[in-house]
C-alpha cells in the first residue's frame, strides 16, 4: 500500500480489518471484522468450517478488542482521515475468500467514500468477481485457475508485523516532518507592471514536483479559504503553491475588472515570469489553477505564453470566458464542475468542445458552485492533486514542441 500510494503521489494510511480464521486453518477465513463495529460473514466458509453461532460470536468479540488496542497502537489517538467523497484504493496482498478486503470496503462505504478501489496481486476468480460486486473497481494482476491460499503465490510469505507498520508510520511522520521544517513559506511581491506589484504567499514544500499558480476569481484575493484549502493538499503531496492577488484593492472595487479576462491573464503571466526568476522556484514546471473568472484568465494565460505550463485545472470556473484561446491551450486541462452547478456545467461542455488538447471534464456529485458541501471541495482537490502529480512530470508532445 505504501508503493502505491508513492508512486500515485497520495497520502496514506492503515484501515484496521481483522480476518476470522476457521480453527483448523486460521489462514482460511470465515469472515471478518472491521474498525466501527463491521461484520462481513461468509455462510459457505462458515458452514464448511463446522463453527457454531456461538463459537464465531466469541471469535467476533475478541477481534473488536484487538481492533480497537490496534487502533490505539496505529494511530495513537489520530482519527481516521476524511474519506467522504474521496477515491479511496485498498491494497491486500492477496484475496482467497476475500473476508478482509470485503470487511474493508463494507467500513469505507459506512464513512461516505465517493469510490472504492481495491487492488490486489492475486486473487482467487470467484472471490475476484464477487469483490467486484462490492467495490467500484478491482485490480488483479493475477486470477489463477487454481487457488489454496494466498501465500502459494509468494516466495516469502513473512507476516508483516506491528513493529513493521509502525516502522513505515514513524518513517512517514518523519518524512512529513521533515518537508514541513525544510518547506519555504514566505510572503513575496509580485511584480505586474512598473511600479506595480501585488502581494502573495509562496509554499514550496522539500522536493517538490512543480508549483501552482492560483487565478482566484470574482474579486476574492490570496486569502480565499477554498484556494487555502486546495493549496494545503497540494502542498501535503508534495505540489509547491503561489497564492496572490490578481487586483489591487481599488481594482477589486470596480466589478468590471472582475471580467476583464485579458488583464487577469495579463497578471498571471506576470506572475509566471516571476516564478521562473526566482531562485525558489525557478527550477519548477509550473502549472495554473483557477476557479471562477480565474479559471478563464488561467486557460488564456496558458494559451497566449504556454512555455514551460504543464497543466490548467479549472474548479467551478468559466472557461466559456476564453472564447477563442480555448482551442489554442496546449497543456493538458482538467475542468472540475459541481453537479449542482448546471448553468455553470453547461458553459464548461460547450467550452470542452473547443479544447483540442487532452482535457478531461469531471462533475462532483452534490456539490454547488462554491463547493461548500461536505466533502466536496476535498474531492475537488484530490482531483486536482492528481491531475497535478502526474502532468507536472510529463512534458506533452505540444508542449514540448513550442518550448
Amino acid at each position: 500500500a505504501v508503493e502505491v500510494a508513492r508512486a500515485l503521489v497520495a497520502s496514506w494510511d492503515v484501515l484496521v480489518v481483522r480476518k476470522l480464521g476457521a480453527p483448523f486453518n486460521p489462514e482460511f477465513a470465515i469472515g471478518a471484522v472491521g474498525e466501527g463495529d463491521v461484520v462481513v460473514l461468509h455462510p459457505e466458509a462458515v458452514s464448511a468450517s463446522g463453527v457454531s453461532d456461538a463459537t464465531v460470536q466469541h471469535m467476533i468479540a475478541e477481534q473488536r478488542q484487538e481492533i480497537a488496542e490496534r487502533v490505539r497502537r496505529f494511530r495513537g489517538g489520530r482519527a481516521m482521515p476524511e474519506v467522504a467523497q474521496r477515491t479511496v484504493i485498498v491494497v491486500d496482498d492477496g484475496a482467497a475468500t476475500g473476508a478482509t478486503a470485503s470487511a474493508a470496503v463494507a467500513v469505507l462505504r459506512s464513512l461516505g467514500a465517493g469510490r472504492i478501489v481495491v487492488a490486489l496481486p492475486v486473487g482467487a476468480r470467484d472471490t475476484v468477481a464477487r469483490l467486484r460486486t462490492e467495490a467500484d473497481d478491482v485490480i488483479c494482476l493475477e486470477e489463477p485457475e487454481w487457488f489454496h491460499a494466498v501465500g502459494q503465490f509468494y516466495e516469502d510469505f513473512t507476516p508483516t508485523t506491528d513493529a513493521d507498520v509502525l516502522a513505515l508510520i514513524d518513517k512517514r511522520s518523519g518524512l512529513a516532518g521533515a518537508a514541513v521544517a525544510s518547506a519555504i513559506a514566505d510572503e513575496v511581491s509580485i511584480p505586474v507592471a512598473s511600479g506595480l506589484a501585488l502581494p502573495g504567499h509562496v509554499t514550496v514544500p522539500a522536493g517538490a514536483i512543480g508549483i501552482v499558480a492560483f487565478a482566484h476569481g470574482s474579486g476574492s484575493s490570496r486569502h480565499s479559504p477554498r484556494n487555502q484549502w486546495v493549496a494545503r493538499v497540494l502542498n501535503d503531496v508534495g505540489i509547491g503553491t503561489l497564492l496572490f492577488d490578481l487586483l489591487t484593492e481599488d481594482e477589486a472595487a470596480d466589478r468590471r475588472n472582475v471580467f476583464d479576462i485579458p488583464f487577469l491573464a495579463a497578471r498571471l503571466t506576470a506572475a509566471k515570469r516571476w516564478l521562473t526568476s526566482d531562485p525558489r522556484t525557478s527550477t519548477l514546471p509550473i502549472a495554473y489553477f483557477g476557479a471562477s473568472t480565474g479559471a478563464a484568465a488561467a486557460l488564456v494565460a496558458a494559451a497566449q505564453d504556454p512555455r514551460g505550463v504543464r497543466a490548467v485545472v479549472s474548479r467551478g470556473g468559466r472557461p466559456d470566458l476564453a472564447g477563442d484561446w480555448l482551442p489554442r491551450v496546449l497543456c493538458p486541462t482538467l475542468l472540475i464542475v459541481g453537479g449542482e452547478d448546471r448553468q455553470v456545467l453547461d458553459l464548461n461542455r460547450l467550452a470542452q468542445e473547443q479544447l483540442t488538447c487532452h482535457n478531461d471534464l469531471v462533475v462532483v456529485p452534490g456539490a454547488t458552485h462554491l463547493f461548500e458541501e461536505p466533502g466536496t471541495l476535498q474531492r475537488a482537490a484530490d482531483l486536482a492533486a492528481a491531475w497535478f502529480a502526474e502532468h507536472l512530470t510529463t512534458v506533452e508532445a505540444g508542449v514540448a514542441a513550442c518550448a
